[in-house]
């Protein structure tokens, strides 16, 4: 194993130096309080909030400690164990843009000074790293799509920039559809702006905002980074929308479909590998232009675990309402844009992945703000790797609509569909090598078993629709 995974607490902590050196640089800007955030098993951060004090021992090791088999669905270990210890990374450390007297920190679990086997940065750490041992190392992007929405005064949740009369409370004309509108962008330039300076501050070259295909739904593009680097981006930016909103008197909801008639919020993974011994080359790009041996392998390996991955970054009940091809009443048309099978072709918005025009890199478009990233970009790169290594191929590109060919013909190509459901997309992933390979046995039992309690909850509650359909027609 390659050293890029410290295999012992000891071995992970930061330099002693730099610690006093941020902590000077903290200080005198005035932050006095340290939220050093662990990633549970859903992709959610967790902290103890610490005074400035006690920052060289977080840094240390000897900072708080949790229980996480408690409150993470990871019955593997019980009351009687060690709780696990938090070893931040300080090339994540920020200064907290809601709250200047806060500083972030991400940080990697330990459990009897090894590396936690159920910490999902570790998981995508040592996928990394067994990249490496392969000479590949990956670079990534993620297209972050997300709903901004008010609390109205009946307590009910309507979108945040929707002028429109609401429902039975006067004339609501069709709606268009809101994707790049003007209007709705200067209406919203307030949070907007004010979500640009922060990305620009942070050195994340954000490239532009985009009002996308739902009223008050939103996408930032900024620029990619190394795999580990852009998974951390996209746990604080998650951290960062939600509470810029909140002081906007809205909040942002990640929550793929809130609604029948919206767009799902997608969170595409742009995916790119360079050799560890040519840093920024990028080798799906051939040397005088065009898609390399190599990109057409790594997508070969991506579709053959597509479903595995699909449980991971679409990852609820409700990331399969968005997989469709059309919706009725869709605000703006009847067309979704979102992926419906596992294929690829060139700029093919309605296949898994999509080889851009505008880069060399592999978009997976079966992915949604609710996954746990590490474990969706660990998923990726192992299957990425596997598929360079053993020279996997692809298949012919389907440069075709996905959503008007015919069923027959679907048959004809030996087309996969995407998981219909999150049960199916868990059992698959439950039988996935390349899963008990990257997660390990317990990750992956903890994970099926969330997953699958998760499905029957939702399988057995009564939905509105079902009431609206079946309780006065029998």
């Amino acid at each position: 194993m390659s050293s890029l995974f410290p295999e012992t607490l000891e071995q992970s902590l930061p330099d002693p130096k730099r610690v006093a050196e941020e902590k000077k640089r903290l200080e005198a800007v005035g932050v006095k309080y340290i939220l050093s955030c662990w990633i549970d098993l859903l992709g959610v951060p967790k902290t103890k909030p610490v005074p400035m004090s006690d920052f060289e021992l977080l840094c240390a090791g000897k900072g708080p400690q949790f229980a996480v088999h408690s409150v993470s669905f990871v019955p593997e270990l019980g009351p009687h164990d060690p709780d696990q210890v938090p070893v931040p990374d300080l090339n994540t450390l920020e200064i907290c843009p809601w709250d200047s007297s806060c500083a972030w920190v991400i940080s990697d679990l330990f459990w009897k000074d090894r590396p936690y086997n159920l910490c999902p940065r570790n998981t995508l750490k040592q996928a990394i790293s067994r990249a490496a041992d392969q000479g590949l190392a990956m670079h990534a992007g993620i297209e972050p799509e997300f709903i901004t929405m008010k609390w109205d005064e009946n307590g009910m949740p309507v979108k945040a920039f929707d002028n429109d009369p609401a429902p039975g409370q006067g004339l609501r004309p069709r709606r268009q559809a809101f994707g790049y509108d003007l209007e709705y962008s200067i209406d919203a330039m307030g949070f907007l702006g004010e979500l640009i300076d922060i990305l620009e501050g942070l050195g994340w070259n954000l490239h532009d905002v985009v009002a996308e295909g739902a009223y008050s739904q939103f996408e930032l593009d900024f620029h990619y980074t190394d795999v580990l680097a852009m998974a951390d981006r996209f746990i604080f930016l998650r951290a960062i929308l939600k509470e810029i909103a909140k002081q906007h008197g809205m909040f942002v909801t990640f929550m793929p479909k809130p609604t029948t008639g919206d767009w799902r919020s997608g969170a595409h993974l742009n995916t790119s590998m360079q050799r560890t011994d040519a840093p920024g080359v990028n080798i799906y790009q051939k040397p005088g232009g065009g898609w390399s041996d190599e990109a057409f392998n790594a997508v070969g390996g991506i579709l053959h675990h597509g479903a595995a991955i699909t449980a991971i970054a679409c990852s609820t009940v409700n990331s399969y309402n968005g997989l469709v091809s059309q919706v009725s009443g869709f605000e703006g048309g009847c067309y979704t844009w979102a992926p419906t099978h596992m294929a690829y072709g060139s700029n093919n918005r309605s296949a898994m992945l999509r080889l851009p025009q505008s880069r060399y890199a592999i978009e997976n478009r079966a992915a949604d703000m609710c996954m746990n990233v590490y474990i969706a970009f660990a998923m990726t790169l192992a299957a990425s790797v596997q598929g360079i290594v053993n020279k996997i191929d692809p298949g012919p590109s389907l440069d075709e609509d996905l959503y008007v060919m015919s069923d027959d013909e679907k048959a004809k190509r030996e087309l996969n569909a995407l998981p219909l459901n999150l049960h199916e997309a868990v059992n698959g992933l439950g039988k996935s090598d390349l899963a008990k390979e990257v997660m390990g046995p317990v990750m992956l039992n903890s994970y099926v078993q969330y997953k699958l309690d998760e499905w029957n909850r939702y399988h057995q509650a009564v939905t509105d629709w079902e009431v609206r359909e079946y309780l006065r027609l029998y």
